[in-house]
């Protein structure tokens, strides 16, 4: 018998395994595609009718505002959230947004951002809690938030323009898909690092699992969901800038026309824009993130320190 080692394999046999593995992916996307469209386009035109709602009511909402006004709101949360330095920080940022002339596609961008983000909380939440309550689902679902995490951005262009075309709306489906995983991941972990006594003590008091979950569960996970919250809106942020390549529009396509035109000037500014956009949302999120955990300590201790008293009291009494 002749000897079969890997050297037998030659160039032919390597072509032929890749055009058999390569044509049968290729030809079952082709495959999945078709029946997309030709079965779903109902489902496909009530997501763009609901997504396309969405982007175009904040997006006139934000725009309705004068600048000057939202400055001042957003500059008064930071006050309110995180401290003065801060708010007179958003304060001059977005004043000098303005005065390089992108105030508008700021805005469009900050509308686009907020859509993603909560059509990403609506989605992802869910899938966080049924992670967090089933083995099988934490399985399954690790496995593809590994896989939606490690794809590059620009696939998720693909699919997002063959069922929905070029706009707004496929740059806000895509931008939804790349920013999910976050909120998935840290709503399951938030759940899972509730104390177990937390749990048994709501068992023991008779809770039914709805109750578990929305009275105990969910309220002290909440800090571990603001920051999926944070995550999942800096992630939209990075991808809507993507985006601009499908028709999204707003700051990403201020970034694109520098890059066709060569123009150094307009691609430092519209990117400074978008780092002073990011690094006013990131703080005013986080600070919301860590007022929560900071109240359900409190509600914590408190609750601990009115049954220290009056266990010192009965104690007292009994002597």
């Amino acid at each position: 018998m002749a000897d079969i080692t890997l050297l037998d394999i030659g160039p032919l046999d390597i072509e032929w395994l890749n055009e058999t593995i390569g044509g049968g992916i290729a030809r079952g996307s082709e495959w999945l595609v078709t029946t997309i469209l030709d079965h779903g386009q109902p489902a496909l035109t009530l997501i763009a009718a609901t997504v396309d709602g969405l982007g175009e009511a904040l997006d006139g909402l934000l725009l309705g505002v004068p600048p000057w006004l939202l400055a001042l709101l957003l500059s008064a949360v930071a006050l309110w959230r995180v401290g003065r330095g801060f708010a007179l920080f958003t304060l001059l940022s977005l004043g000098g947004i303005y005065v390089m002339g992108l105030w508008e596609p700021t805005v469009s961008t900050l509308g686009l951002v907020l859509a993603s983000t909560v059509l990403s909380l609506i989605g992802g939440v869910p899938l966080g809690i049924w992670m967090a309550r089933s083995k099988i689902a934490d399985g399954v679902g690790k496995t593809l938030l590994d896989l939606m995490q490690t794809m590059p951005a620009f696939v998720y262009l693909i699919p997002a323009v063959l069922f929905f075309g070029l706009g707004r709306v496929p740059g806000i489906i895509a931008t939804v898909v790349f920013a999910m995983p976050p909120a998935v991941r840290l709503t399951a972990l938030g759940i899972r690092q509730v104390p177990a006594e937390l749990v048994e003590a709501g068992r023991a008091f008779g809770c039914r699992d709805h109750q578990l979950l929305f009275k105990i569960q969910l309220p002290n996970a909440l800090p571990s969901i603001m920051a999926g919250v944070n995550q999942t809106m800096m992630m939209a942020l990075s991808m809507i800038v993507v985006a601009s390549m499908i028709g999204a529009g707003g700051l990403g396509n201020v970034v694109l026309q520098g890059i066709q035109r060569l123009d150094i000037g307009l691609g430092v500014q519209s990117g400074l824009a978008v780092v002073l956009l990011a690094v006013v949302l990131d703080r005013i999120t986080q600070s919301f993130g860590r007022g929560m955990g900071r109240g359900i300590g409190r509600g914590v201790g408190q609750r601990n320190g009115r049954r220290t008293a009056g266990t010192a009291k009965r104690r007292w009494w009994r002597r």
